[in-house]
């Protein structure tokens, strides 16, 4: 009798209590596990999903859910499910959307165009499996082959697209729903998800013997391009003015006539130092600290004179250099021509600093919320510039939770507009999954030109993110859990095992040779271009170890968002196409 309430809190479904204990013992479960290492890889959250698979089958099998078909409400167990796949795709959204469409500028957009053909290749080789060793009669097949998919490709994001668009494909029709039979395609997606993960470092380990790689020689390579490939890199260097054409000429007119942007954020003349303005005009000898692009250095050296060797940091003026924050919503968007430093607060912005990653102050770069600016000017006047800005840290702390209901408001509303696709029977909608990404996404990329700040600090983007992607397994897992052990034991799960495994190594020796001869990718890109399609975190990190340079992180985060989407959007589509 002492222990009643005990065995109640276990047992009666019906308690709040019972279910908070559920999913708290789920996600703390399966956080400890996803702690350990197997070699040098982890599987992180995955584990809160075999975690609730292993709790949802023990209250199966002990007979501890009374009357529930799970060891909860199901009602409960759907909402909590859609709520943190809704939070988990909002966050992942807004993550890649600032650099969703410029991954597609330069070399991005082949490499987009390979990773958009691995994604095919997985859903083709899906379906030429499932043809080949499954009986396409029995209904069941395709909606559990989506979760071989998924788990082969380890999208879970994919998963919730396809369990989403499966449930309402189900309640529109019974026929399918009792085709399912309670089957769920996370059983699948279980099945398949660990040796995924084993294949994809066993398959790069491999070719980097049937490519005869060597990895001293592709760093070497490495290390070239980055020399040779300044790009936006930003240059200080010091010029003293000697071309007389452009003696008695304003800074606004040289910069007109060179037709390439730098800043001057220090002049000397006669051993005074300031700041210069668009209206300065300038004389023979004086000395410029002039910051640029790197590839433009030569061009803008010779255009004004001769680059000589001077130490600013020496010089006693009045000038100071600070770093400011970029904090007010209102100028989030703006560019720096817009913004007019120079020439309204006597002050020169010379680099910027986003995501840990310095660029050139283009007069045409827009400005972020969370930018760092180099500001470089008389103090009184840089306090006047960083106060326009905000320069807030403060401000910055502060979670915008508003702005991310309202877009995961619209991304439902997006997400539940039906419209038709010609050769489906039934309207086609983004749902819980798609509607959300595209919103955030968007609000990620342009949400400044709606007055919507994207702005969240790492920490609370990656705890939201977190939070719903347990959540969400958990959900899946304990759901699963009660049919899981039948389905591995009985049914097709030794098959869903194997078939996950082709389905993940069988694109990437396609591509991944392809992409080495024909756009001479290197190893350590190929690595994070391989793990930024299959949107697999261990991979990257397995990549990044190995590589000691930016390289796998720079090919992962090229064509991570577009693989994003496309595993999403691919994974709801072959749902809907089974059911036409």
């Amino acid at each position: 009798m002492q222990m009643e309430w005990f065995s109640k809190l276990l047992t009666d479904s019906s308690s709040i209590g019972h279910i908070v204990l559920l999913y708290a013992l789920v996600i703390a479960v399966g956080y400890k596990l996803g702690k350990i290492k197997f070699g040098a890889v982890t599987l992180g959250s995955t584990f809160v999903l075999f975690a609730g698979i292993l709790i949802g089958h023990l209250y199966k099998y002990f007979g501890l859910n009374g009357t529930e078909a799970y060891a909860a409400p199901q009602a409960v167990l759907n909402f909590v499910q859609d709520f943190g796949l809704i939070l988990f795709v909002y966050c992942i959204g807004l993550q890649v959307g600032p650099g969703f469409f410029s991954s597609f500028k330069k070399g991005g957009v082949k490499l987009n165009l390979y990773s958009a053909i691995i994604v095919l290749l997985n859903v083709g080789v899906m379906f030429a499996l499932y043809y080949l060793f499954f009986d396409t009669n029995d209904l069941k097949n395709l909606p559990m082959m989506v979760g071989v998919l998924c788990g082969a490709v380890t999208n879970t994001p994919g998963l919730g697209a396809a369990n989403e668009t499966l449930n309402d494909v189900m309640r529109r029709n019974p026929d399918l729903q009792s085709a399912m039979q309670g089957n769920e395609i996370a059983s699948a997606y279980a099945c398949a998800y660990p040796l995924a993960v084993l294949g994809m470092i066993g398959a790069v380990i491999l070719l980097r013997y049937i490519l005869k790689i060597k990895l001293q020689k592709e760093q070497e390579q490495i290390r070239r391009e980055v020399e040779d490939n300044p790009h936006a890199k930003p240059h200080r260097m010091t010029i003293r003015m000697e071309n007389h054409a452009l003696f008695g000429k304003e800074l606004r007119q040289i910069r007109e006539f060179m037709g390439r942007n730098f800043v001057c954020s220090r002049m000397e003349r006669n051993g005074e130092v300031t700041t210069p303005v668009f209206d300065t005009v300038l004389q023979d000898g004086d000395l410029l600290n002039v910051v640029c692009a790197e590839d433009d250095a030569e061009a803008v050296t010779a255009f004004l004179g001769s680059c000589v060797e001077k130490d600013w940091s020496i010089e006693e003026s009045p000038v100071v250099s600070k770093r400011v924050l970029v904090t007010k919503p209102e100028i989030e968007g703006k560019t720096f021509g817009q913004m007019h430093f120079s020439s309204l607060y006597g002050v020169n912005v010379t680099r910027l600093t986003r995501t840990g990653m310095d660029l050139f102050a283009d007069r045409n770069l827009h400005m972020q919320i969370g930018d760092r600016l180099l500001m470089v000017g008389p103090e009184e006047n840089v306090a006047r510039a960083a106060n326009a800005v905000g320069n807030s840290v403060k401000r910055l702390k502060h979670p915008n939770i508003g702005p991310i209901f309202i877009g995961i408001l619209l991304g439902v509303i997006l997400g539940s507009i039906p419209f038709t696709i010609s050769g489906i029977p039934n309207p086609v909608k983004l749902g819980l999954a798609g509607g959300p990404l595209i919103v955030a996404i968007f609000i990620g990329a342009k949400g400044y030109k709606l007055h919507i700040t994207s702005y969240t600090t790492t920490s609370v983007n990656l705890f939201v993110r977190e939070l719903g992607l347990n959540l969400f397994l958990a959900s899946v897992g304990i759901k699963a859990g009660a049919n899981f052990w039948d389905t591995l034991s009985q049914g097709d799960g030794m098959k869903y095992v194997w078939i996950g495994f082709l389905i993940t190594i069988i694109p990437i020796f396609i591509m991944a040779i392809m992409s080495r001869i024909k756009l001479k990718l290197n190893y350590f890109t190929m690595m994070g271009f391989i793990a930024g399609t299959y949107t697999d975190p261990p991979l990257l990190g397995f990549a990044n170890q190995m590589a000691g340079n930016d390289a796998p992180a720079v090919g992962y985060s090229t064509v991570y968002p577009l693989s994003m989407f496309l595993r999403i959007l691919t994974a709801q589509l072959v749902i809907l196409l089974w059911c036409a």
